[in-house]
This record gives C-alpha cells, sequence and structure tokens, in this order.
C-alpha cells in the first residue's frame, strides 16, 4: 500500500469551484500537493505518469482562470488527464484508475461533465474544441472551448486540418500547446513571459485592432505590408510564425511550470476579443519526480511502482511478449535480405519495432502519430520493390482505412501490416482494443489475413509476410505474452490460406482463430469428458479461408463452433457465408459463431473481459451443448 501524502490544502477543494476560491498566492503549495498526490495514485494502480506530471501546472491554471465545466477543455491525449480528474470530484477515486469498474485512464464524456470529450487516440482535440465553439457562437451563449494538444500529438495532419478551419471559431477557441519535446521556438525565460503578458494583454491587443482598422481603409498594399510587418515582428520576437499562417494569435513560448507567468497569461487570453489563439507552454514530462524527469520513455506508462525508490513492479518471469517476438524475428530476417524496412506510428517500443530499429537503424522509421502517411509511405516502398512491413496498433490503423483501402489493396501492393494489440487489451478499454481489423480488412480484395495462436506462430507468420511479395497481407496479434512454447530457430513459410487440426474428433468441430486456441483446446477436454468427441482446428487464415478444410469439417460432425477475438463480420461471417454459398449447412449442421459481444467494453482484467465476452473455455463448452440441444429437438420436430 502507498502511504497516502499530506495534502492539506487539496483536501480543501473537490472542484474547480473551490479551487476558484484559493489565493494566487496559495496555487504554488496546491500544484505540489497535486503532484504528491498524482504520484501517489499511480504508484498504486499504475498507468500514465509522465504527461500528467507535466501538466499539474498548467492543469491548475486552467481550472484556476477558466469557468470549467462552462468553458469546455478537451485535452489531447487524455493520458495527461490524471491532475485534472484529481481537481474535478474525482479525487475520492483516483486510486481505481484502469480497474474494472473505476475511472477510465483517459478522459471519457460519461464519467464526468468536466469531461466533455473522450480522447484516447491523439490529435482530435482542437476539431472538436472548434466544433464547441462554433456551437456556442452560433446559439449566441458564452463559454470558451479550450484544446490542450501535446507536441507529439501535432505531428498528425488532423491538427492542421482543424487550425486550418479554426478562424471561424474567433475568440471562442483557445488552444495550448503543451510542447515537452520539440524545442520549436525560443528559449524559455522571464524576456519570453513578460513578451506573452505584453502581447496578450487587452491594451495591446485593443491597440492592434484599432491600427489594423485604420490599415483597412488605406490602399490594398500598405494594409498587405502592415499586416505582414506586425506578424513579422512578433514570430522574430517570440517565433509561432506557422500557427500565425494557419489563422492563429500566437503567443508564447511560457513555462509551463511558472504559474506566476501562466495565469496572466492566461487571463489576458481568456478576455481578449481577438482569437482564435494559441498559447505555447514548455513544460517537462515527469516534472518533480525524479526517476521520471531522468526516464521519460520508462515513465510515460507503469507498473504499480515504489514512490520512494522509483522501482516499478516487475512481472514474474514467464513467456515473450508477442511485440518482442515480431520485433526481434523481423530484425533477424532482416540481417539477409536488405529489403525488408519497418514503419511505425510513434509506438516503436509498443510494437516491437524499437529491436528492429536497434539493429537495422537505417530501415526503421517513425513516423509519429500519422498512421495515414505511416501506410501509404509503406505502399511507395512496397511498389518500389522494398519489403515494407507497417506496424500499428490495431485500433490506431482504423486511422488509415482509406489508404488501406486506396493505396494499398486497389493497387495490390505488398505491403505486411503487423498488427499490434488485436482483440481486448485489459486496462486500457475499448478505446485501445483491437475489436474490428478481420472485419475490416478480410472483407478487402487482395488481402490475406492471418492470426498465430501462439507465439511460434507468429514467428511463422512474419517470415511467411516477408516472403509474400503478391499482395498485402496482414498478421494480427495480441497484446501480452506468449503461450510459453519454444520458438523455432528456423521459421517456416506457410501455406496461404491453409489451416491445421490440432485435435481430431468426430462430433463437435471447433474452428478457432488467433489466441482463443487454447480456451478451444480446454473446452475439447471437457467435452470429451461428457463423451463428445471433438476436433479443434487453428484455422491460421481470416482470408483466404481453408475452404477444403472447413467443408470437411463442416460435412462431418454435428455441430461446429467459430471462435475469433474480433467483432461480428470477422471469421464467423466468412463461415457462415461460404457455408451458405455451398449448401453446407442444409443437412443438419448446426453452425454457431463466438465473437466480441455487440458492445464497447470497459477497461477490467483480461480475464474478466474474457468471460464478460463469453470467449472462455467454459462458454464454449455452454454453446456447444446448447447447440446439440437445438439440434435435437430439430430432428426430433423434423420426424413428427
Amino acid at each position: 500500500m502507498v502511504d497516502m501524502p499530506p495534502t492539506p490544502l487539496l483536501d480543501t477543494v473537490r472542484t474547480p469551484h473551490d479551487l476558484r476560491r484559493l489565493k494566487p498566492a496559495q496555487l504554488r503549495q496546491l500544484a505540489d500537493e497535486l503532484r504528491a498526490e498524482t504520484i501517489s495514485a499511480v504508484g498504486t494502480t499504475g498507468g500514465h505518469l509522465g504527461s500528467g506530471l507535466g501538466v499539474v501546472e498548467l492543469t491548475t491554471a486552467i481550472h484556476y482562470v477558466f469557468d470549467t465545466p462552462a468553458d469546455r477543455l478537451v485535452w489531447d491525449v487524455g493520458h495527461q488527464c490524471y491532475p485534472h480528474k484529481i481537481l474535478t470530484g474525482r479525487r475520492d477515486r483516483i486510486r481505481t484508475l484502469r480497474m474494472g469498474g473505476g475511472l477510465s485512464g483517459f478522459t471519457k464524456r460519461t464519467e464526468s461533465e468536466y469531461d466533455p470529450f473522450g480522447a484516447a487516440h491523439s490529435s482530435t482535440s482542437i476539431s472538436a474544441a472548434l466544433g464547441f465553439a462554433v456551437a456556442n457562437k452560433l446559439a449566441d451563449t458564452p463559454g470558451k472551448a479550450i484544446a490542450v494538444i501535446g507536441d507529439g500529438a501535432m505531428s498528425a495532419g488532423m491538427a492542421y486540418e482543424a487550425m486550418n478551419n479554426a478562424e471561424q471559431a474567433g475568440n471562442r477557441l483557445i488552444v495550448i500547446l503543451n510542447d515537452n519535446d520539440m524545442s520549436i521556438a525560443p528559449p524559455v525565460g522571464g524576456l519570453s513571459a513578460y513578451l506573452s503578458r505584453i502581447v496578450s494583454s487587452r491594451e495591446f491587443l485593443g491597440l492592434r485592432e484599432t491600427l489594423r482598422k485604420v490599415a483597412r481603409r488605406l490602399p490594398r498594399p500598405i494594409h498587405t505590408a502592415a499586416r505582414k510587418t506586425d506578424e513579422f515582428a512578433r514570430g522574430m520576437t517570440m517565433g509561432g510564425t506557422l500557427f500565425e499562417e494557419l489563422g492563429f494569435y500566437y503567443v508564447g513560448p511560457i513555462d509551463g511550470h511558472n504559474l506566476d507567468h501562466l495565469i496572466p497569461v492566461l487571463e489576458n487570453v481568456r478576455d481578449a476579443e481577438e482569437g482564435p489563439i494559441l498559447v505555447h507552454v514548455v513544460t517537462k514530462k515527469g516534472k518533480g519526480y525524479a526517476p521520471a524527469e531522468e526516464s521519460a520513455d520508462k515513465y510515460h506508462g507503469v507498473q504499480k511502482f515504489d514512490v520512494i525508490t522509483g522501482a516499478q513492479a516487475k512481472a514474474p518471469p514467464g513467456p515473450p511478449s508477442y511485440q518482442n517476438v515480431f520485433g526481434e524475428t523481423l530484425a533477424k530476417l532482416a540481417e539477409t535480405d536488405s529489403r525488408i524496412c519497418a514503419i511505425t506510428a510513434a509506438m516503436p517500443s509498443g510494437t516491437g519495432v524499437d529491436k528492429f530499429a536497434k539493429a537495422h537503424p537505417t530501415r526503421a522509421f517513425d513516423v509519429g502519430i500519422a498512421e495515414q502517411h505511416a501506410v501509404t509511405f509503406a505502399a511507395g516502398l512496397a511498389a518500389q520493390g522494398m519489403r515494407p512491413f507497417c506496424a500499428i496498433y490495431s485500433t490506431f490503423l482504423q486511422r488509415a482505412y482509406d489508404q488501406v483501402v486506396h493505396d494499398v489493396a486497389i493497387q495490390n501492393l505488398p505491403v505486411r501490416f503487423a498488427i499490434d494489440r488485436a482483440g481486448l487489451v485489459g486496462a486500457d478499454g475499448c478505446t485501445h482494443a483491437g475489436s474490428f481489423d478481420v472485419t475490416y480488412l478480410a472483407t478487402l480484395p487482395n488481402f490475406v489475413v492471418m492470426a498465430p495462436a501462439d507465439e511460434a506462430e507468429l514467428v511463422h507468420m512474419t517470415y511467411t509476410a516477408a516472403e509474400h511479395d503478391t499482395g498485402p497481407i496482414a498478421v494480427r496479434y495480441p497484446r501480452g505474452n506468449g503461450t510459453g512454447v519454444a520458438l523455432p530457430a528456423i521459421p517456416e513459410r506457410l501455406e496461404i490460406g491453409k489451416g491445421r487440426v490440432v485435435r481430431e474428433g468426430k462430433t463437435v468441430a471447433i474452428l478457432s482463430l488467433g489466441t482463443r486456441l487454447g480456451e478451444a483446446l480446454k473446452a475439447a477436454e471437457t467435452l470429451e469428458a461428457k463423451g463428445l468427441s471433438t476436433t479443434v482446428a487453428d484455422l491460421r487464415f481470416a482470408k483466404p479461408l481453408d475452404e477444403a478444410l472447413i467443408r470437411r469439417l463442416l460435412a462431418t460432425h454435428e455441430v461446429a463452433v467459430t471462435i475469433e477475438e474480433n467483432a461480428v463480420g470477422g471469421l464467423g461471417a466468412h463461415v457462415l457465408t461460404l457455408a451458405s454459398d455451398q449448401g453446407l449447412i442444409d443437412g443438419g449442421l448446426t453452425l454457431r459463431t463466438m465473437r466480441l459481444p455487440d458492445t464497447f467494453q470497459d477497461h477490467d482484467k483480461p480475464e474478466v473481459q474474457y468471460d464478460e465476452a463469453r470467449l472462455n473455455a467454459p462458454h464454449i463448452v455452454e454453446t456447444v451443448l446448447t447447440a446439440l440441444r437445438h439440434n435435437e429437438r430439430g430432428i426430433e420436430e423434423a420426424r413428427a
């Protein structure tokens, strides 16, 4: 149990309304206590740490200056929001973060009125805040919209698409760029803070508007020159020319940990008639906690840890993770194949591409949070004869679906997709669950879609993908560790569209795709004990299907069940279509599909999620027995 830090001032603050009763001189103490509470809470639960610590002062200042929740605050991405949750009525539940029935690790509309927009993916805040701002403007109702966007999220094109459109919001929209790594502007210091206060002040903005009105009466060349001179002068002293060109009034950079600098600037921005405005705030990930400051990558997302030492709880020794098996296999294959390269979208360690990059740095590409670009970049590489592996989480690949269809599938380019986090993901919940990739990929002509039952199969499938040059191919695999099987010394090239029977029976056939195979085998043992001879097949491929194997199993068994960790429209739907097209269910066979439920499952322990989804061995057994009873009733009714 992590000791609770003393927080006498924070104890008096339940909501931002309480915060706004404090004197400015008290805010430093409040921020220090908020930081201590955040460290203590995440030490208990695990979760995202460094990014939240970096915005403690910024969070305090925003809620102090703006009238939240009437002023709409949108975080991008939501893993910065733990201090925000503590200040907005959820402190009593903060030690339930990412646990079943507890707080989400991201902002969530159904959780609090202070979370106006869910943000578990990236680069959406400016678009959403623009929507809030314009809605208020159209309805002639008060209220600002504040988007806090991390610098990493600015690598995605969607942020710039929104900024290009933001002028319509006027002074209702405020974008705060949380710059904790980019260093895109002059150094932060007293002069910068002074200039920021000056150029955001009512007096300066009023004078500037008066001069602009005068300039508009002048001949157009003089008017244009005056405007450019104003932008150039402020760009030279403060930076931000890019944002000015996109229609924003730029203020900054400001030290994001200095409340004496933040508060007056935010107050000026709040009261400004100029807009939209971008405030450039420079922060440090992990601020105030030495282990996180010294190793921002390791403390971005953490397990439970000792607050005193910073030592994170270590999982017991076990099988390697799927992501590491993929990364190490690909790196080894690239030793003898110079055409292999790897692309990731800001998730090198999460996908195993970091392992490839260490061995082959010139052939590894982290394109930032830019999945659309990653896919089309891979398509270009493939068109020029390279063998690109595009390694992206299943839930993030959804953002690039148009590119998958048009730039890869239609052109039949041999891009290899390594789809991590396929299926349920435990504490990260529905926003990060890879529930739909089989559905959205297996419907596309030219695609091959594979799913390994264990880490050894992933080695074979990675090699198979590397050698597949006739079109796009994808391998989907889950979060977490493998099953503990021995890894092959020499990978095998699998025959495309061919599954395998791992257990032969006569009455029941279980057709599995992916890592539910272990549960299928457990279910088979139980069914055998009940006198039901059971076949278990690992189909390996969702597309193309092993039609010969499926036809044989459906023709020779009384009940067949498909099981997959994917939503409706995946393997089960394709098997049903095949059975219907070829008349395989006309002769008394009962066919059932088991898949993820038609709902977004909340975060919880993986075993709880699988039980809720009815994708474990007991539910397979129940599905089979129910199907058999239904089959028997049908036969009896037919005889009658």
